[in-house]
């Protein structure tokens, strides 16, 4: 392996200790302090049996107390906390989707915001039969992001994009009365359904929870993930870096934090401007540097190879750091503890979202119509704020791995098409990665996703995982917080392939990719959902008897398990290393890790022991291979 070796994550460690020892020095609080502080949970809010959906309560089920003032019991109390829990998930992803529908919009030869792929335009008006014949490429933009529009709110019918899975899937979604319509039509109804006074039946509210998980997966967040590559370019691989180390002492540092690509795009852009790196320079820095924390990150990492410097629980060691000039962030995933921790710095903390306000923020709202303008304006703040750096407190961990990223379908499809050696022209579908998995050259795949939680010790199940499924010629598709984990670590580096079993080392080698393929944030699992819908019309088979599994070992948020739920409903077992908060009803647990294979196929498997939870998952693709006869 030469001089490659992968960062551990007892290194990871090290680094964050050193910095909170910087932290402690100036009054800094962070997330370890607030743990503490917090430990031990709520029992019973973790088993999912606290309601507080009226006045009447809150209410708390014991063995002296089994149900509620109103007569619900646990089931029923678990059941609507998990549909509103899916609700609140599917809402957040959606509307950020919605964002870049009116982004497109707005799209201009002239403005700030330009069709950067128009091929991939004019497929998505063809596939929604929009007539694309001698139309004006913005005309036709505007036309498209109308169309998705009004997918949120339309009155009669489903998701237009259902109709790119298998015929297979859709009966499955139509038998079980689960395909999503209106996408708001989905998060209004789950939110009724959950309120006081409807429906308590586990069968129901775990129904409803698939259908409002796929109006998101299969609605929302696959126009967040449509869309931005038609306005910012459909992600092809590239190179970039991981790490605290990516942020550079001698220059400006901005980085950005969230999850909407509109406003990192353009702080990019003008990060980028001569004229604004000559004004940097004109402040004593020798550059600017941009770096990223969560999918904000991962969106400008696979479309400009602009460096990720850590995800979720990584958000305050950049400001720990004391070299960050400004931290600008957009929606969802960040910590408001920025603010007071900020103040401790020279750090500007700069919110720039009416959906994401904070205290002790400097707010600049952004908008589609003023992008360049407060773009600029940001880039230039955080210059002037350079000369308030206090020298003493600048520490940035010397760590930083190599990796590629950007593997859309689109280009992943492509790289694989060098893998085999087929006579039949095999241009433009996945069947040289089918012809690798029939072949026992690769045993299958696992989609790694989700966030950090400190309930798991942060990183490692990510990186343990991924570790024992490459060793074992299984690929690995990550994105969110767990491909910045495998970037950090090293395992997106072509040279960990070194770390693969025999046939997935030799499939890095001919294709000329990393063990771990980086797929983009986590609206970007919308790609798994296509990626997985072709390999099943390539090969014949259901996608749920494809040898693929999800993982998502350290999830957190609400949006996690919206995701959860429609990666199940499209037929692919999904393993999570954080109980879902539903153990406190046998009937809850039992619907979602087996009831539900009877109308999607696939559930859930729930194991907090990560030893435990990859052997599961390597069982799982086994059966699955045997089941088929490859």
């Amino acid at each position: 392996m030469g001089d490659f070796k992968l960062t551990t994550v007892e290194e990871f460690e090290a680094a964050t200790n050193r910095l909170l020892e910087t932290g402690a020095k100036v009054g800094a609080d962070a997330w370890q302090i607030r743990v503490k502080n917090q430990t031990p949970h709520c029992k019973f809010g973790e088993q999912g049996i606290c309601c507080r959906i009226c006045a009447m309560g809150p209410c708390r089920i014991t063995p002296k107390a089994p149900k509620g003032i109103c007569g619900c019991d646990a089931h029923g109390i678990v059941g609507r906390n998990y549909l509103k829990f899916t609700a609140g998930g599917a809402a957040t992803h959606s509307d950020h989707g919605r964002e870049i529908c009116h982004t497109l919009y707005a799209a201009d030869p002239n403005g700030a915001y330009k069709v950067k792929d128009p091929d991939k335009l004019i497929r998505i008006a063809k596939e929604w039969g929009i007539e694309t014949e001698n139309k004006d490429i913005y005309d036709l933009a505007h036309e498209v992001a109308e169309t998705a529009l009004l997918e949120y709110g339309k009155p009669f019918g489903t998701q237009r994009w259902i109709k790119r899975a298998p015929e297979h899937t859709q009966k499955l979604w139509k038998d079980a009365e689960i395909e999503p319509r209106a996408i708001d039509r989905e998060v209004a109804c789950a939110l009724h359904m959950s309120h006081m006074g409807c429906s308590s039946k586990p069968e129901a509210l775990v129904r409803q929870s698939l259908r409002t998980g796929l109006c998101d997966g299969w609605g929302g967040s696959m126009c967040g993930t449509e869309f931005s590559d038609v306005l910012f370019g459909t992600p092809k691989p590239i190179d970039t870096e991981a790490n605290l180390g990516v942020m550079n002492a001698d220059n400006v540092n901005i980085v950005v934090h969230g999850h909407d690509p509109s406003l990192s795009e353009m702080i990019c852009e003008y990060a980028d401007d001569p004229e604004l790196i000559a004004y940097a320079k004109s402040v004593g820095a020798k550059g600017i540097t941009v770096s990223g924390v969560c999918c904000t990150s991962n969106e400008v990492a696979m479309r400009r190879g602009i460096p990720m410097a850590g995800n979720f629980l990584q958000q305050e060691n950049v400001v720990l750091t004391g070299a960050c000039e400004a931290i600008v962030v957009d929606v969802q995933c960040i910590f408001p503890a920025l603010g007071p921790l900020s103040k401790c710095f020279h750090t500007k903390f700069i919110t720039t979202s009416p959906i994401a306000q904070m205290p002790d923020s400097e707010y600049i709202r952004f908008s589609v119509g003023t992008a360049a303008e407060k773009a600029k304006q940001i880039v230039k703040l955080a210059c002037d704020n350079f000369q308030n750096r206090k020298p003493e407190l600048v520490y940035i961990p010397d760590m930083k791995q190599k990796s590629t990223v950007g593997y859309s379908v689109e280009a992943l499809v492509k790289v694989l098409d060098g893998v085999t050696n087929t006579q039949v022209d095999v241009t433009g579908t996945t069947k040289p990665l089918i012809e690798c998995i029939t072949s026992g050259v690769i045993r299958g795949a696992v989609a790694m996703v989700g966030c950090n939680n400190p309930k798991i010790r942060p990183d490692y199940a990510h990186i343990e995982l991924m570790k024992k499924l490459i060793a074992n010629d299984i690929v690995v598709v990550a994105s969110g917080c767990a491909a910045q984990a495998a970037a950090k670590a090293g395992l997106m580096d072509k040279r960990a392939k070194d770390l693969c079993g025999a046939g997935l080392k030799r499939v890095c080698e001919l294709a000329d990719i990393p063990p771990v393929l980086h797929m983009g944030s986590c609206v970007d699992i919308s790609r798994m959902m296509i990626l997985v819908a072709e390999l099943a019309k390539d090969s014949g088979l259901n996608i749920s008897q494809l040898p693929v599994v999800g993982c998502a070992p350290e999830w957190m948020s609400e949006k996690a398990v919206s995701i959860g739920n429609y990666v199940v409903a499209t037929g692919i077992d999904t393993f999570l290393g954080v109980d879902p908060y539903v153990a406190g009803s046998d009937q809850m647990a039992q619907w979602l890790t087996s009831g539900v294979r009877d109308w999607v196929e696939a559930a859930y498997t729930v194991e907090t022991d990560i030893e435990k939870l990859v052997d599961l998952m390597i069982e799982r693709i086994e059966e699955k291979r045997t089941a088929i006869g490859i």
